[in-house]
């Protein structure tokens, strides 16, 4: 809970909680705003540490091993739903996290996004979870 309520408060102290920020990084052609660049600069910094870090760990302190991902095939499931993400993302102005902190705003586009992420999210789980590729 922690980590989320300070991956929020960063969210919002950096304006990502404004999907005009983010539609206007996606702009590289108009009013282009790198603001989300730095933003993503600082996340890659802070993953890149926890990543050395885990290396360094014979095991993570609370658990018998890491629940690390192993499958690094490019499939069309990836590619498709990376696309559906990215779609999501550039009309919306949000990915999940962000969405998810913007509630706090009441601002109705907000809770209909939200909405429809949670929808497809569902969907997927409850038709396409666990189909072979």
């Amino acid at each position: 809970m922690a980590a989320g309520t300070l991956f929020g408060f960063g969210l919002a102290l950096s304006g990502m909680l404004d999907p005009v920020r983010v539609q206007g990084f996606l702009d590289i052609f108009g009013a282009w705003d790198p603001s989300l660049a730095f933003v993503l600069g600082g996340a890659v910094a802070v993953a890149m540490a926890g990543m050395a870090w885990l290396r360094r760990m014979s095991r993570p302190l609370l658990a018998d091993r890491f629940h690390v991902p192993m499958n690094s095939r490019i499939d069309a499931p990836l590619v498709i739903g990376s696309a559906i993400f990215g779609l999501g993302w550039g009309l919306g102005g949000f990915c999940p996290g962000p969405a998810l902190a913007s509630l706090s705003l009441g601002l109705t586009p907000t809770l209909v996004f939200v909405a429809f992420m949670l929808a497809g999210m569902i969907a997927h789980d409850r038709f396409l979870a666990g189909r072979p590729s």
